[in-house]
């Protein structure tokens, strides 16, 4: 997870899809691409506004979930410099550039022929149009149609449209699978998932609830935010989640807040909560729980597997 603090996180992803539906390269068309790899890709591409005229060898990303896109369909060799938040894969070129307080100079320093953004922070995509560079936003995904909206469109202007529709194929079967292989239950299993220990959370309405969902679990969280003011991200209090009594508490603050089973345990008033009695208190990977691209499968099968535990 990026070092910046869980309310900061919750607030972003809360008002990202709002905030930048304006300016995200949308379209409901299919992606002007030749299909095929880098090597029979057809160019010019065009996705939403933007199009290019030939294959982009000098990409800089400043967003995680979309180096991790990039790096998944086969054009890593073609990124050229990452932000400081872009950890993963190991060896994507991590640059001091910045997606949370971009620089257009610094960033043109890079001579790149694309820019992959998810925030249009300090109107850097004025200031990059200006300078004639090409431009993609990958704005908070809301669902996971967006998340493979995303993948299908960036393998369209990166000339992997083939190896795209792999990963979102991949993707789909074996979330697919995932869901097919869940224990019947009579009764859902409830859960928290704490952003940070200030217990900022997210509801069933956000893209992370959505995955719980799929889970068949039930989300202590949901009536806190009935009327959608938090934007799926309230704060709740320790009294509310000690009433909930939650079967599990999923903790995605593990690297920024280093929150774990034995801090939560030590927390006043948490040792009758289910999750605490029974050892059910799962450390998430932060970065890969506050991430929409490829590895969201990686989370659903977190969560599978430490449920199954739990006798149908």
């Amino acid at each position: 997870m990026s070092r910046r603090t869980p309310r900061l996180f919750a607030a972003t992803l809360a008002v990202a899809a709002l905030a930048l539906g304006a300016c995200a390269e949308k379209t409901s068309d299919t992606p002007a691409a030749g299909g095929g790899s880098s090597a029979t890709a057809a160019f010019p591409v065009t996705v939403g506004k933007l199009t290019l005229d030939k294959r982009p060898e000098k990409i800089v990303s400043l967003a995680p979930s979309a180096t991790e896109m990039l790096f998944a369909i086969g054009a890593g060799k073609q990124v050229t410099a990452v932000d400081d938040n872009s950890n993963h894969p190991a060896d994507a070129p991590k640059t001091d550039l910045s997606g949370f307080s971009p620089n257009a100079e610094a960033i043109a320093g890079k001579s790149p022929d694309l820019v992959v953004i998810s925030d249009d922070r300090n109107k850097i995509v004025e200031q990059l149009t200006t300078l004639k560079i090409p431009v993609y936003l990958t704005p908070a995904a809301t669902t996971l149609d967006d998340t493979y909206r995303q993948i299908t469109e960036l393998g369209a202007l990166t000339g992997h449209a083939t190896e795209a529709a792999d990963v979102t194929k991949r993707m789909k079967d074996d979330i697919a699978k995932l869901v097919a292989d869940l224990p019947k239950r009579a009764e859902k299993l409830t859960y928290y998932h704490e952003l940070g220990p200030e217990l900022y959370t997210a509801t069933s309405k956000t893209f992370i609830g959505s995955l719980y969902a799929m889970a068949g679990l039930e989300n202590i969280a949901d009536p806190s935010d009935a009327d959608g003011k938090n934007g799926g991200y309230p704060q709740l209090s320790q009294e509310v989640i000690v009433k909930a009594d939650p079967d599990f508490i999923f903790l995605a603050d593990t690297k920024c807040c280093q929150q774990s089973a034995d801090t939560v345990k030590a927390r006043a008033g948490w040792a009758g909560v289910t999750a605490v009695r029974n050892n059910q208190i799962v450390a998430l990977d932060d970065d890969i729980a506050s991430r929409w691209g490829p590895r969201v499968v990686d989370l659903l099968k977190a969560i599978v597997d430490a449920t199954a535990k739990v006798p149908a």
